[in-house]
């Protein structure tokens, strides 16, 4: 998943895209491809091969689809007017303050749902070596680390972080290789019993069409970071070349993902695929290199806690820009601390986040991961939706928009009505509409403030001008 966000212009309507940029368009797709790849794709994609097998390459393809129409969206916005807030400023844009202010508060209950799925996934690779010790105790134990690096500070954070988006798109390729190397014959192991590529609908689709139907939101949440693009196009030295960044973006992550799932699928039934290890590592467990899982794993939980704790920084400061639009209590706008650009609310409400995985952690310790994916994923749909439906409103739409827009919000669509059909993971859908609905009835809520306020502003003025 991503690790930027929304850091300030969130539902800001005066805020001004005029900002001269240093980033080049390979270079902000570059960013995207690392920051992108993540805990959800390595780990998370396995929930969605062993829902539905082989099939499971067909909901990353129709998923890239899906993703590359919400990015063409908020890319026109972005080059037609650049703001720092990005889809949050465009969706109060469309459709006043009410909806800049959902968009932002479901964007970082979003991000706290993703943040709580990466530090699950992080503990479940690290009982890879520890199987006995409660998921709990690693949960625990990344959780006071990530919030120590915080309180460090972020000082050449971006520098690490960097590095670490090369280590997990370098572990995708050191898969890629060595699973190549394997199904030529040039690594041997037990064959046996080895699936190869599946040609036949049934091999294609075993477990039926609802099951790949329900895969989809899996496939979805690994391309999650598509929003990316649109918040750091403001630092493209030529904020036109935002589509292309995009475009080969996706291109990229799409080859990636498939070649490498297929590869996944072909050298192990997807029977055996399970949540307690990384499916790539289950894929070359039948073959003599006792390195690969130690090191693929150990890859993927170095860059994993970066992103973990990357996005701990952006829950943060996402919530001191709410507070300081007034979409938010004041009291998370202010730094109580010492230590500079530090805001300590903020940070403990995004740690009673962390606690509450950790609580999950220990009460649900089987499902808990499949539960919180589900939901963050099904939350970021939500997002994505609000992104096409403002561009409807804020573009002047041609006859080919239209259909992309209905193709686009018909696969999130798809999505999001699949997870009701597993009972696996339908858990994690009802918490994103008790979610939404929350946000729904402080909206609300807040939508007559403002128009009270705004009623009261009126009389004022009005009788100022009787006065004059």
């Amino acid at each position: 998943m991503d690790y930027f966000t929304c850091t300030s212009g969130v539902g800001d309507q005066s805020s001004k895209g005029d900002s001269k940029g240093q980033l080049l368009w390979w270079q902000l797709s570059l960013i995207g491809i690392g920051c992108t790849i993540g805990t959800g794709y390595f780990l998370g994609s396995g929930i969605g091969i062993k829902i539905t097998g082989p099939s499971m390459v067909f909901s990353f393809i129709l998923a890239a689809i899906g993703t590359y129409i919400v990015f063409h969206f908020l890319a026109k916005m972005t080059s037609e007017d650049p703001q720092e807030g990005s889809f949050c400023y465009y969706a109060g844009k469309a459709y006043g303050r009410w909806a800049g202010f959902s968009c932002g508060w479901n964007y970082w209950s979003s991000k706290i749902l993703i943040m709580g799925s990466q530090l699950t996934a992080l503990s479940i690779l690290a009982r890879f070596w520890f199987p006995n010790v409660p998921l709990w105790i690693f949960a625990s134990g990344y959780a006071v680390l990530a919030i120590i690096v915080v309180l460090l500070g972020s000082q050449g954070f971006n520098k690490v972080e960097n590095i670490l988006a090369i280590t997990k798109t370098a572990a995708i390729l050191m898969f890629i290789i060595l699973a190549c190397a394997a199904l030529i014959g040039l690594i041997h192991g037990k064959t046996a019993g080895q699936p190869g590529i599946p040609t036949t609908i049934d091999t294609i689709f075993p477990e039926g069409y609802r099951a790949f139907w329900c895969s989809l939101i899996y496939a979805f949440y690994a391309y999650g970071g598509i929003e990316t693009i649109g918040l750091l196009s403001m630092q493209l030295k030529k904020k036109e070349d935002a589509p292309k960044s995009g475009k080969v973006m996706l291109i990229v992550l799409t080859i990636i993902y498939v070649i490498s799932i297929i590869l996944a699928i072909s050298m192990v039934s997807y029977q055996s695929i399970n949540q307690k290890e990384s499916p790539f590592v289950t894929a070359m467990s039948a073959y003599n290199l006792a390195f690969f899982p130690h090191v693929f794993n150990g890859a993927i939980i170095i860059a994993g806690f970066s992103t973990m704790t990357a996005s701990l920084f952006a829950v943060t400061n996402l919530l001191v820009t709410l507070a300081k639009d007034g979409d938010a209590p004041k009291i998370f706008g202010k730094e109580l601390t010492k230590l500079k650009n530090l805001p300590l609310p903020s940070l403990a409400l995004a740690t009673l986040g962390l606690l509450g995985s950790i609580i999950t952690a220990l009460l649900l310790p089987g499902k808990i991961y499949g539960y919180i994916t589900t939901a963050a994923g099904i939350l970021q749909m939500y997002n994505w939706a609000f992104i096409i439906i403002s561009a409807l409103k804020i573009l002047e739409i041609k006859r080919g928009d239209k259909v992309l827009s209905s193709i686009g919000l018909l696969l999130l669509l798809s999505a999001i009505t699949g997870t009701i059909f597993e009972e696996t993971i339908r858990f994690g859908f009802f918490v994103s509409v008790m979610l939404v609905a929350i946000i729904g009835i402080v909206t609300m809520i807040m939508n007559k403030k403002w128009k009270k306020s705004e009623k009261k502003k009126g009389k004022v003025t009005g009788l100022k001008g009787i006065l004059e």
